[in-house]
């Protein structure tokens, strides 16, 4: 019997070493190439498996929140963002009535928001027919050709490419990869690591949504392109809120800082909620969104409203749970922003002083004092800290009589001399705030004089 001679002549296969070399080489290439194509099976935005699983989990069980939002969304009130809020409907329960009416809505002329008919595209595909779906499609491809830098409208741009992606000669690849190496790596990372405001504050639902998508369908997860920066947002969020509460048409609501004049938005206040929701379902198990979790969790903050409950009802997880957010700090520090957030308690009646964006403000018997930047302010003693604003950049001196001292409204990135009494002279640097932070001896009162270097 023969033996069959599965040995390789290097004659007859001179070239296989080569070319398995080549492959190697090009294989990361390769790689590269597909890595910002979706090819993800549709419902692609926000509705993951889990979390739609999730969902329908809550209209079993009659949820508070599926009840709420279903009230709304099937009695045919007016709701702020009907193509959202009916093609979530339809996706949960697999009625078409209310993803006939979004895909109405997203057809209209007066439909020009992107996100929402990116939503709708993406979330009523099994209703939709061959010719809406087409007019749909060339619609949002038009929107997409608009230029954008907004956190808000990339955001908008890239759930348009990704639930696009079949229709698109490169499934995606075109719109997303400019999107994430040029506005998100390129202008948006070298902000942050600048310390500018590169993500508006009333814009961090819009970026969680980004943030989400790309994670869902490409396997990146851009906070790694400033690790610091996300471990401290969270935080930075929850803190950056006054102490008092209001009272919307639906339900109470906590207010985030603003600079503008007049009352609080109860838009605003509804987004920054919902932002806190879509982070903590971002990442559920790092501890600064675990805080995060544990001030969602009071029921009369709970969106019942046309703009929150269908928020609510997608991001919200009861059953996650949280720490209590009585153990913050009182005084915070974020020195990746500069921001400082100080208060005298937790309760409602909290004197709260916040330093950010280079604005100053201080919260006191329920009302909001901005104050000119350089503008001198008492200061504010928050346990064993003491927060001082400065009244001149280049040289300023105060008594200080707390352990930790927070001089606020230098100038950024600068060094100063640091006199203070009995103590030799040293040099500190400020942050990208204009934030320096001193530690005195316990219990000793002491002058303090600062000069800046040329």
């Amino acid at each position: 019997m023969c033996q069959r001679d599965t040995s390789v002549s290097v004659t007859q296969y001179g070239n296989v070493r080569p070319v398995l070399f080549a492959l190697l080489i090009a294989a990361p290439l390769l790689a590269q190439s597909d890595e910002f194509r979706v090819y993800s099976d549709a419902p692609r935005l926000l509705l993951t498996p889990q979390r739609l699983r999730l969902l329908q989990r809550e209209r079993e069980r009659k949820s508070p929140r599926w009840q709420r939002f279903d009230d709304l969304a099937s009695s045919g009130a007016p709701m702020p963002e009907p193509g959202f809020a009916g093609a979530l409907h339809y996706r949960v329960t697999a009625q078409v009535a209310n993803a006939k009416a979004a895909i109405e809505w997203a057809l209209s002329d007066a439909a020009t928001d992107l996100r929402q008919l990116a939503l709708v595209f993406d979330w009523c595909g099994p209703v939709m027919t061959t010719a809406q779906a087409d007019r749909l499609a060339t619609k949002m491809q038009r929107a997409l050709s608009a230029n954008s830098t907004g956190v808000k409208q990339q955001n908008a741009r890239a759930l348009a490419a990704i639930a696009l992606a079949d229709r698109l000669p490169d499934h995606g690849e075109a719109i997303l990869k400019p999107l994430i190496e040029q506005w998100w790596r390129g202008d948006v990372i070298k902000k942050i690591q600048r310390g500018e405001n590169a993500i508006p504050r009333e814009q961090t639902y819009a970026l969680f949504e980004f943030l989400h998508a790309v994670r869902d369908n490409l396997k990146m997860d851009l906070r790694e392109d400033a690790p610091a920066y996300f471990k401290e947002l969270p935080t930075d969020h929850l803190v950056g809120h006054y102490p008092a509460t209001f009272q919307g048409p639906d339900n109470d609501f906590r207010v985030p800082v603003f600079v503008r004049p007049g009352e609080p938005d109860v838009a605003e206040s509804t987004l920054s909620r919902a932002a806190e929701l879509s982070m903590v379902a971002f990442d559920s198990n790092a501890a600064e969104t675990q805080f995060v979790q544990g001030w969602l969790m009071q029921d009369r903050f709970i969106m019942r409203g046309p703009l929150g409950a269908p928020y609510e009802f997608l991001w919200a997880n009861p059953y996650q749970p949280g720490l209590s957010y009585y153990q913050e700090p009182l005084v915070y520090h974020d020195s990746t922003t500069g921001h400082v957030f100080a208060r005298t308690s937790w309760d409602e009646d909290a004197t709260w002083l916040g330093y950010f964006s280079g604005r100053l403000q201080l919260f006191r018997d329920g009302q909001i004092q901005t104050l000119k930047a350089g503008a001198a302010t008492a200061p504010v003693h928050v346990g064993d800290a003491e927060l001082v604003s400065a009244t001149s950049i280049d040289a300023f001196q105060f008594k200080a009589d707390s352990q930790a001292v927070f001089i606020l409204n230098l100038k950024p990135g600068s060094a100063y001399d640091v006199e203070i009494d009995d103590e030799e002279l040293s040099e500190e640097v400020t942050d990208v705030g204009g934030t320096m932070v001193l530690q005195l001896s316990e219990g000793v009162a002491a002058g303090v004089r600062l000069r800046r270097r040329e």
